[in-house]
């Protein structure tokens, strides 16, 4: 006997961002992440790639953890918006697999260790929590 699972509240339909040819293009011709984050601040990726190079660090210093913080939550704030702009009320499937969904995941996932390290517990706990609502494949 098959069972599929309905959601008998109506979850909205997952959530999936545009891409962002320009920002992947200056990348792909070798342009730095700080310089495509300075052409393109809106593109969550490019912050989720500065915010894990300050986070793995090989000797990474308390400066290099919250620049890290920082870096997450400017791309974290700028996916919330794009995500608003296309649809997203708060809650709601928020795919991986929709390739750009990741830079705004990302930066959830890199807020949430540097909150961790630096004791922010409640910061931590929230991204955890969004990282499952977004997509439970993500979140421990």
């Amino acid at each position: 006997m098959s069972h599929s699972h309905h959601n008998l509240l109506g979850e909205p339909p997952p959530t999936l961002l545009p891409a962002t040819p320009e920002a992947d293009a200056e990348l792909a011709e070798g342009a730095t992440l700080a310089e495509v984050a300075a052409h393109h601040p809106t593109v969550s990726a490019v912050w989720a790639g500065l915010a894990e190079e300050a986070l793995h660090r090989t000797e990474r210093a308390l400066g290099d953890t919250i620049q890290a913080y920082a870096y997450a939550r400017t791309g974290y704030h700028r996916g919330l918006d794009a995500l608003r702009r296309n649809g997203w009320k708060g809650y709601g499937p928020v795919p991986w697999s929709h390739e750009p969904n990741r830079g705004f995941l990302r930066c959830v996932t890199v807020l949430a260790a540097a909150a961790e390290a630096i004791g922010e517990t409640g910061e931590h706990e929230r991204c955890i929590q969004l990282l499952r609502d977004c997509d439970p494949t993500l979140a421990p």
